[in-house]
């Protein structure tokens, strides 16, 4: 009979804990914590039961080793019954457990396959990181998102640190689309927004840790004033999640127990993309010109760059025709 020694893993409240120099120069090459089956199984760890949870943390601790075992092994491995085993990995997406087995078995065949260089694990990483947010977007919930997008009076946009970014593109992005939008980058400026909100609004934020206190403030300043709180996020059991009334996964499973996350942030960047795209195709979205392409257009130079060894014509006597 097979055995297996569980190491609890720890629960996914923000960041997770420091680790060696070397530990880290291996991470993008661990099929693991890339994997779509097992980023499923901690964005669903929160909507399961004590016993049902204990079933899921025993594959996340050892997840090799869950492949070789039987029902009744993985049961009493985790301190529960076979029934709940097979319980808990129906109520997380899969058939039964034999599904779960052959999701595993396929990461430890796709395991020998790894990558060679720094730009290979580079491109590995993001591949992986959308394939598995990929798998833990509920299209169900997804769409509720996009229809009050749609249909808010005012939507503020928050982000902070790292994750500041990819809300500053997101704004630029749905203003193209006729939304228009607040992204304050001031910390003061987003609760001073995030109290103008109403029942109508809505409030979109951005946190890799679900845990930045600034944050915080500007969703519970939105919450108070009853607007909708939406999270993107990567942890299931955080502050931010439990005042937000629609959450998104953003590189769920996929925790580099780093400051700042690329699994993470490439996810963020696809999720609110993919928002963007569907408010423009809305039934609801009425035919909105913002004159972006012209924009754009007027933007650009019409002339290109002079030649490397000329001065391009630019007298250092009258600075302001250059």
């Amino acid at each position: 009979m097979a055995t297996l020694t569980i190491l609890t893993p720890p629960e996914s409240t923000g960041v997770g804990t420091n680790r060696t120099a070397a530990d880290m120069s291996h991470s993008f090459a661990d099929p693991w914590r890339s994997s779509a089956t097992l980023a499923r199984l901690r964005a669903g760890l929160a909507t399961l039961g004590p016993g049902e949870q204990r079933v899921a943390r025993a594959v996340l601790a050892e997840p090799a080793a869950v492949v070789e075992l039987s029902t009744a092994e993985l049961a009493a491995a985790s301190g529960t019954s076979p029934a709940t085993v097979v319980r808990a990995c129906q109520r997380l997406g899969f058939r039964g457990f034999q599904h779960l087995r052959l999701e595993l078995a396929r990461v430890t065949t796709d395991s020998e396959h790894q990558a060679a260089t720094p730009v290979d694990a580079a491109f590995g990483a993001a591949t992986e990181a959308l394939t598995a947010t990929h798998a833990t977007i509920d299209a169900a919930g997804f769409a509720v998102v996009v229809d009050l997008i749609v249909r808010a009076r005012r939507i503020l946009m928050v982000g902070n640190g790292f994750s500041s970014p990819p809300i500053q593109d997101a704004a630029l992005r749905f203003t193209t689309a006729g939304r228009s939008v607040e992204a304050p980058l001031d910390i003061l400026g987003q609760q001073f927004s995030a109290r103008l909100l109403n029942a109508e609004d809505v409030c979109l934020a951005v946190s890799y840790s679900g845990a930045n206190t600034h944050t915080l403030r500007a969703c519970a300043a939105a919450r108070e004033r009853n607007a909708s709180v939406i999270a993107i996020t990567s942890y299931s059991n955080t502050p931010l999640t439990r005042i937000s009334e629609h959450v998104l996964w953003a590189g769920a499973g996929l925790h580099e127990n780093e400051a700042d996350s690329f699994s993470a942030r490439i996810s963020q960047f696809t999720i609110l993309y993919a928002l963007q795209r569907a408010v423009l195709g809305h039934p609801e979205r009425g035919a909105v010109d913002t004159g972006a392409r012209d924009v754009v257009a007027d933007a650009l130079s019409d002339s290109l760059p002079d030649e490397p060894h000329r001065t391009s014509g630019c007298d250092t006597r009258n600075p302001s025709d250059c």
